[in-house]
């Protein structure tokens, strides 16, 4: 991380006076005062962990979202304060990480962890010494967001083209079944008719069977 003011600073640590200390030091606390209230005014949680994944620093979003203090996170390790969090694995990531997490406690939701490692440049005396050095790890940076709503809209949605796509194939089905039973149920009349011209004794066991066919036929047409 690079802060203009912040190098400017620490440059002149060994040629300022008390006065310009205690200027600079006002400063630095207005400034922290301004950006906490930024961030605590924002509906995102943010989280800031040093390079073991200690809290430094939480917003009151993040706080609200896992149920927890902010004086009571600052210096605990963050899967601690997360139960479930797979701390170890998204902070081996070189790069930025973004990973959805279901929680149970305060409340039941989902949410989206956007993990950004934090990096600080080697001093220049530093470098002139060893030009080898490089950014050195100095903790992460996490943006929350909480993806509930979005996330049973989805699935909401989701389920109901399922139901639309079943409701389609049950009608596709029951009008290729429908249709040969139209035309069974046709020439079972014909067979009927057919029937009553024959001899009594051969046409009641013919009748008795286009009778079973019919009320089969009836039942399977009253299924689809």
């Amino acid at each position: 991380m690079k802060s203009g003011f912040l190098d400017k600073l620490i440059e002149r640590l060994g040629r300022i006076g008390p006065d310009e200390v205690q200027n600079y030091l006002l400063r630095l606390a207005q400034e922290k005062g301004l950006i906490e209230t930024v961030f605590n005014a924002i509906q995102e949680g943010i989280i800031v962990t040093d390079a073991t994944g200690r809290i430094t620093y939480v917003n009151d979003a993040a706080c609200e979202m896992f149920g927890f203090e902010n004086e009571g996170s600052i210096g605990k390790r963050l899967d601690e304060r997360v139960p479930g969090l797979d701390w170890s694995a998204l902070s081996r990531a070189e790069g930025a990480v973004s990973r959805d997490m279901e929680i149970f406690y305060p409340a039941n939701r989902f949410i989206n962890f956007y993990i950004v490692p934090l990096m600080i440049e080697p001093r220049k005396a530093d470098v002139a010494s060893m030009p080898e050095i490089g950014q050195q790890p100095a903790g992460h940076a996490m943006i929350l967001r909480d993806i509930t709503e979005s996330r049973r809209s989805t699935e909401k949605t989701i389920e109901s083209e399922r139901l639309n796509a079943l409701t389609l194939l049950a009608a596709g089905v029951a009008h290729e079944i429908g249709n040969p039973l139209n035309s069974l149920h046709i020439h079972l009349q014909l067979m009927e008719r057919q029937a009553k011209k024959l001899e009594t004794a051969t046409r009641e066991p013919l009748q008795e069977s286009i009778d079973i066919a019919r009320s089969e036929i009836s039942r399977l047409d009253s299924i689809v």
